[in-house]
């Protein structure tokens, strides 16, 4: 079974029962679509070993642990493990181990110029791209193959690979079915943003903040002024600060051995900068009979594409290169 592009009932099902900002991710063209009955739907992907899912299922809240039983049930009929990897909500009711992996921030769009206004250093980032020429504009199709070269230009800047599941960076995808605004010197585009809204909270999610080396100081900031007035949703979020917030103390350590590969750190304290309103727990839910370090692995596995193994050899080949 192969994934597809997501089915008129999966788009259905997402707009209206969508809770998760990964939510509207799982209709990507590399995920599968499970349906639980009229109303239920987990977005997932099958590593081999382990069907990983989006986020909590997508269905009426007060199904979603019966939704949950029956999807850790049919990936045991195929032996395969089940997990939920992006959860809002920790999913006790269906007697899913939870594990606290990181935050979001979430700003309330219409008290973002305050937080512009009480904030200088903010406040001269923003001004300071503007004085330098920059514009933000909605993209048109005409700059999609400028949109391509800039995320693939970005991706060549990490130490790791590109990445899968839900931080997949697809130009395609994301022309097609996310609003789009580009960052514009001088005519030439220097930088973009991806926004997902999410119609069941009234929230926007910006899902890619790319830019190129050159761009002007400012940039991100720019961008993410222009997110938060574009009247998408009453609230906005950034998305998942990774190990960050009240993770366990082995996660802790985790993300100081990983820094060298993945500035956790500076992720999260470029987010709080922006000085959100809030920020939310996100977890990883495994299955009832299944540790949750076991999902930890099998998550790592979605987010490498397959093998972890072979994820760290081209990690090698990258920092041999530098």
């Amino acid at each position: 079974m192969m994934p597809a592009r997501a089915s008129p009932r999966a788009v259905a099902i997402c707009a209206r029962y969508g809770h998760d900002v990964v939510a509207p991710q799982g209709l990507g063209r590399t995920f599968h679509h499970w349906f639980d009955g009229d109303d239920g739907l987990v977005a997932f992907v099958d590593t081999g070993a382990a069907w990983v899912a989006a986020g909590s299922p997508i269905a009426p809240v007060e199904r979603l642990a019966e939704t949950a039983r029956r999807f850790v049930e049919a990936a045991r009929a195929v032996n395969r493990r089940a997990c939920f990897f992006g959860a809002e909500r920790p999913l006790v009711d269906a007697g899913l181990p939870a594990l606290a992996i990181g935050e979001q921030p979430v700003w309330t769009a219409a008290r973002w110029p305050d937080v512009l206004a009480s904030h200088a250093s903010l406040r001269y980032q923003v001004k300071r791209a503007r004085n330098r020429g920059l514009v933000v504009r909605p993209a048109l199709p005409a700059d999609r193959a400028t949109i391509a070269a800039i995320a693939a230009d970005w991706q060549t800047l990490h130490r790791m690979p590109p990445m899968h599941f839900i931080v997949e960076l697809d130009p395609v995808a994301i022309a097609r079915t996310r609003h789009v605004l580009v960052a514009e010197k001088a005519g030439a585009l220097v930088g973009f943003t991806a926004l997902v809204p999410i119609p069941a909270r009234d929230r926007v999610f910006v899902e890619h903040l790319v830019r190129l080396p050159d761009a002007p100081n400012g940039t991100p900031e720019l961008l993410i002024d222009a997110a938060m007035r574009a009247g998408l949703g009453a609230e906005v979020t950034l998305g998942l600060a990774p190990l960050s917030g009240a993770v366990p103390w082995w996660l802790r350590v985790a993300r100081r051995l990983g820094n060298p590969l993945y500035d956790f750190a500076g992720l999260r304290a470029f987010k709080d900068k922006l000085q959100p309103h809030a920020w939310e727990p996100v977890y990883l839910c495994a299955a009832p009979d299944r540790s949750r370090l076991i999902a930890l692995h099998d998550s790592l596995r979605a987010f490498a594409g397959g093998s972890l193994l072979a994820f760290g050899g081209r990690t090698v080949q990258r920092l041999l290169r530098e």
